[in-house]
């Protein structure tokens, strides 16, 4: 427990500097912490040393990149990396006469996708005109989210929520931990920490405590799949960054691709 509060503390502190300075040294550290997240995915299938490993470490970072760094390269577009990498892939196949097979790079790519575009629109919040304060209003609901699923399933919870993914989950702590990411959102709008009226304020809170915890069940089936027990163990007592971001990777594209930051 000691070595899990040191460490939370140290990575809060690191992140919550990094985010409120923004700029370029968040934007890299969102790219590290993709290029991370695809090892550790890529990890469980042992597939982090492999070539078709290493396009989908460009294929995710290529995704995740900002779209103002993407300009640099101009005109080559993330759709035009996508298209590449999966030309590619089916070139190794033929090159490895079918030693590599289609549901390998259906991982790497399905991957890439998942870590990249989760890592992207992180970036894409924080560049936002009130992105801060909306960064940390979805994290903060995620982080409630969590908790409260944790304590109240830990008190009061009887039923399986889904037992072959994540046998310690219940539908009273999932119940509870929408109603936390509720009321952090209220507490928001309460305090006008957010620039939003109460209707999408209340929108975006059940969507984060859904959605979220269907992030982490996510995480957790792959987890099951593989058969490890944390994504990596970059964060001691916390697993890996995929652990601790699991919810966030599809919250954030979520929340953006429904235009509720508009």
């Amino acid at each position: 427990m000691k070595q899990r509060i040191i460490t939370g503390v140290i990575a809060a502190v690191l992140f919550i500097g990094i985010t409120l300075y923004g700029s370029w040294p968040f934007s890299l550290l969102i790219l590290l912490l993709a290029g991370i997240g695809m090892y550790e995915l890529l990890r469980m299938k042992r597939m982090e040393q492999t070539f078709i490993g290493l396009v989908g470490y460009l294929l995710t970072i290529l995704i995740a990149l900002p779209e103002q760094w993407m300009k640099v390269i101009d005109p080559f577009t993330k759709t035009d990396a996508i298209i590449l990498a999966v030309l590619l892939l089916l070139v190794v196949t033929v090159v490895h006469k079918n030693k590599t097979e289609y549901n390998d790079i259906s991982f790497v790519l399905f991957s890439s996708l998942y870590v990249g575009f989760g890592f992207f629109y992180l970036v894409e919040t924080r560049i936002l005109e009130n992105g801060v304060q909306l960064l940390f209003f979805v994290l903060f609901m995620i982080w409630a989210t969590d908790s409260g699923a944790y304590f109240v399933g830990k008190s009061m919870g009887k039923r399986k929520l889904w037992p072959i993914i994540s046998p310690n989950k219940t539908i009273e702590g999932a119940v509870g931990g929408i109603f936390f990411s509720i009321l952090v959102a209220v507490i928001y709008y309460a305090a006008s920490f957010v620039d939003l009226s109460l209707l999408p304020i209340l929108i975006i809170s059940v969507l984060v405590g859904v959605f979220g915890q269907i992030g982490d069940l996510a995480e957790s089936a792959f987890k099951r799949i593989y058969d490890v027990k944390d994504s990596g163990s970059l964060l001691p007592g916390h697993g890996g960054i995929l652990d601790r971001l699991d919810s966030a990777l599809f919250v954030f594209p979520l929340l953006h691709v429904l235009h509720l930051f508009g």
